[in-house]
């Protein structure tokens, strides 16, 4: 069963992003990185050793979750874990670039259809959980991450 505190912030970002309330993307690598990211949420996330420490977990976790681990199959989870560390640093509001590529190329062959990009938020969730980011803090990201349903889902 999800956990009410996933479907409130799968709730929140979903209607973020539906609702347009997110400007779109401001990069041109095409990583939802918004022209301003929240104030203070780079901190909050406890800046690049922090983030480096949640993707390691996230990455963990993915990989090994039922419903999406088979998506990363082929991924070596140290370059992703980097990848998406400098990612999640330059959409906090961070000093860090991300050089990857964008989120629809990324995607393009994946076979992603909402259920999965919910099982990942919720796997991101439970790994924001564990280092111990507030909830506010945890949607504050996620309301950055959701437009990107837009080119990482390829299976309407």
């Amino acid at each position: 069963m999800t956990h009410p505190k996933t479907l409130i912030a799968l709730a929140i970002a979903t209607a973020i992003a539906v609702g347009g309330v997110l400007a779109p993307p401001a990069f041109a690598q095409g990583t939802a990185a918004m022209a301003t990211a929240p104030a203070g949420l780079y901190q909050a996330l406890g800046e690049k050793p922090g983030i480096t420490r949640l993707m390691d977990d996230f990455v963990n976790r993915v990989v090994k979750d039922p419903r999406i681990g088979g998506h990363f199959k082929d991924v070596k989870p140290a370059a992703l874990k980097e990848s998406l560390t400098d990612q999640i640093c330059q959409l906090s509001g961070g000093p860090c670039k991300y050089e990857g590529a964008d989120m629809k190329s990324a995607h393009a062959d994946m076979d992603i259809n909402k259920g999965h990009f919910n099982a990942l938020v919720e796997v991101l969730q439970s790994a924001m959980d564990a280092q111990g980011i507030p909830f506010a803090q945890q949607n504050r990201l996620l309301a950055l991450l959701a437009p990107m349903h837009r080119d990482v889902i390829t299976i309407r």
